[in-house]
């Protein structure tokens, strides 16, 4: 397989000689109720965790939660602590509902506090970072390859935070001291406090996969400051880190990135309410995993017509299987994950019945579920058995009268030419 790579902009390999693959997503700031967009690192990361398994590889898929952040703190004075427990179990309950399974870790950052603070430790030692009062700072000039990922080596403007303690303007925190009113704070060297929020990943990164990998995921808001900073910072004590860095693309609700802070954003629990899980995942489906997709009403209800399309297709007998077919599926998904290019191969095989494959590809994406047809109750399977009898008797005026009704029940139902009909859910 290759994927494309932020800091290099080719298409990398990210199939190690052991055949076991590290990834490494970012995971929410857990401070209010997720929104569509955070789904996004989370379900390409499933997806290519459920493609590499079912094409022989050993994967280790690790989707961080950072409960410790200056948001948290900001959004719940005195009571962080409660507020990030909610938002991580709302978190856990949204993304569980999308049936895609979960990862093989989720770390937390307040479970890795103690090792933080011994990685902070080896970054003064070797004079990577340094002890400003009683905040500790990255010194970003101690990094000669510094940028690399994200081009970018100066802070704009607005960017800069004005600490008359800090050697540069690029230096960032990797221990803040505690302020008053903040309930969560551990008690560090450099005095009570917490870790910065770049520090984190690094931590939990290594902890994990070890000093080198082979994908870190996330957000493309995420390339600088947060994941350049991780590189700096985990290099500067002789790890390689990610080899591919891949970077999704964010969701778009008019025009503009769907945010929390820009307060344009639905959240995944409203969308699965209103649309079902199959819907959403054939909207993200669509859509390169590394372009921006533009979240709407007409998308969504374009997505919903997609899993009928398969729906209805598995409710017919399968043409003859073609099994060599499935290299078309792999070809896509092998060349930078090209969900739309398997899309279509998709499609194809729903039109040419070729059911076998469409369900194996299909169970890949966490659709297993189209397949699956619910039966109907008894009030409709005796409107079935009446229309049969109608149509028996050549009463085609009753026939179509009850056919209104079982539709006006939410189903739909299909004659084949033997005279058999069935029931399928709409």
């Amino acid at each position: 397989m290759h994927l494309f790579d932020t800091a290099t902009k080719t298409l990398l390999p990210v199939d190690p000689p052991s055949g076991h693959i590290g990834m490494y997503f970012c995971g929410p700031t857990v401070y209010a109720r997720a929104h569509a967009g955070n789904a996004r690192p989370f379900v390409l990361g499933m997806w290519l965790s459920r493609w590499l398994r079912a094409s022989g590889r050993t994967v280790t898929f690790v989707h961080n939660i950072t409960d410790v952040n200056d948001k948290i703190y900001a959004a719940a004075p005195g009571a962080s602590a409660g507020l990030a427990n909610a938002a991580t179990e709302w978190y856990l309950e949204d993304v569980a509902a999308l049936g895609l399974g979960m990862p093989d870790h989720m770390p937390r950052v307040t479970d890795y506090v103690p090792r933080i603070i011994a990685f902070v430790a080896s970054l003064i030692a070797n004079d990577s970072a340094y002890v400003a009062g009683p905040d500790v700072y990255f010194r970003v000039s101690s990094d000669p390859a510094y940028g690399c990922l994200s081009r970018r080596r100066t802070l704009e403007p607005e960017d800069h935070r004005s600490n008359p303690a800090k050697e540069d303007p690029r230096d960032f925190a990797l221990w803040k001291a505690r302020k008053d009113g903040e309930d969560t704070f551990w008690e560090s060297p450099w005095g009570a406090g917490r870790p910065g929020w770049h520090i984190e990943c690094s931590v939990m990164a290594e902890a994990l996969l070890g000093k080198a990998f082979e994908i870190h995921g996330g957000g493309l808001d995420l390339v600088f400051p947060h994941h350049e900073n991780e590189l700096a910072q985990s290099r500067a004590l002789g790890g390689a880190f990610a080899k591919v860095w891949a970077h999704n693309g964010m969701l778009q609700f008019t025009g503009e990135k769907m945010a929390k802070s820009a307060g344009n954003i639905t959240t995944i629990r409203q969308v699965l309410e209103e649309w079902g899980a199959e819907a959403f995942l054939l909207f993200l489906m669509a859509g390169h995993w590394r372009s921006p997709v533009e979240f709407s009403a007409d998308t969504m209800a374009q997505a919903a017509a997609r899993a009928q399309t398969f729906r209805n297709a598995l409710t017919l007998a399968e043409a003859r299987p073609d099994e060599s077919q499935w290299a078309e599926l792999a070809a896509a998904l092998e060349d930078d994950f090209d969900t739309p290019r398997a899309l279509t191969v998709m499609h194809r095989w729903a039109s040419e019945r070729q059911l076998g494959l469409l369900s194996r590809a299909l169970e890949i994406f966490g659709l297993a579920s189209l397949a699956h047809r619910p039966a109907a109750p008894a009030d409709v399977l005796a409107l079935s058995e009446q229309r049969d009898a109608a149509r028996r008797g050549r009463d085609f005026a009753l026939a179509d009268k009850i056919r209104a009704e079982i539709e006006s029940a939410g189903w739909d139902i299909r004659d084949d030419p033997s005279g058999a009909s069935q029931l399928v859910k709409r």
